[in-house]
């Protein structure tokens, strides 16, 4: 008798733990039916369409993800949204990038300087480097274009006498044409690079003056 009891009563828990288990499948799928998508999206002629199953097309027109009461809830993008999302994203980290750097330059340019009148002794320095390679390139100068000119009329007298012109002659001619060539792009080179030096400084100096407050 009492194993018949047993029986049943592990039956009738058999059966609940099954109705129990049939219940939470029920739940879960009507669960998912609630939550079930809908699409919306645009074809290539302005028609708006709806859609349980998202088309190919989307990609091209980008759709609208919306739940069973019309509301979106999510934006699947098309491939023009997604490039302009990029290069928002781009756009934004390049900016950035330059802010940080522009800190970072602060910060090394207030602790460098003390005072604009140490930004232009610095300056000045810098220009003094450029100004004696210049003075040092025009003093060759004078004395490589003196030889040159001495060199082309030794050639204008041997050619005026018929006479040839050595080898080592030309040698020396193309030597001095050379080195004259070189000397004025050394001078050129280092003027251009004295309106460099005042470029940046007087923006270094336009920079101090705005962060520490001494702009008018």
């Amino acid at each position: 008798m009492q194993t018949d009891k047993l029986n049943c009563r592990l039956w009738q828990l058999t059966v609940h733990a099954t109705a129990f288990s049939a219940l939470a499948v029920a739940l879960l799928l009507g669960a998912g039916a609630a939550e079930a998508a809908m699409y919306r999206w645009v074809d290539g002629n302005g028609r708006v369409h709806y859609s349980d199953t998202l088309p190919q097309t989307y990609q091209q027109s980008g759709a609208d993800v919306m739940n069973k009461q019309g509301s979106v809830i999510k934006r699947n993008q098309s491939e023009a949204e997604r490039q302009a999302d990029a290069e928002r994203k781009a756009e934004a980290s390049r900016l950035q990038r330059e802010q940080q750097a522009q800190a970072q330059q602060d910060r090394a340019l207030m602790s460098t300087y003390t005072s604009e009148a140490e930004i232009d002794l610095a300056r000045d320095r810098a220009l003094e480097h450029h100004k004696l390679a210049i003075k040092g390139a025009e003093t060759r100068a004078k004395a490589v274009d003196a030889n040159l000119a001495e060199l082309n009329e030794r050639v204008a007298n041997l050619e005026k006498a018929g006479r040839p012109i050595s080898d080592n002659l030309k040698e020396q001619l193309d030597q001095a044409v050379n080195e004259s060539l070189e000397l004025k792009r050394h001078i050129l080179k280092n003027e251009e690079a004295m309106v460099q030096v005042r470029e940046k400084y007087a923006a270094d100096k336009a920079r101090f003056k705005m962060l520490s407050g001494s702009q008018p």
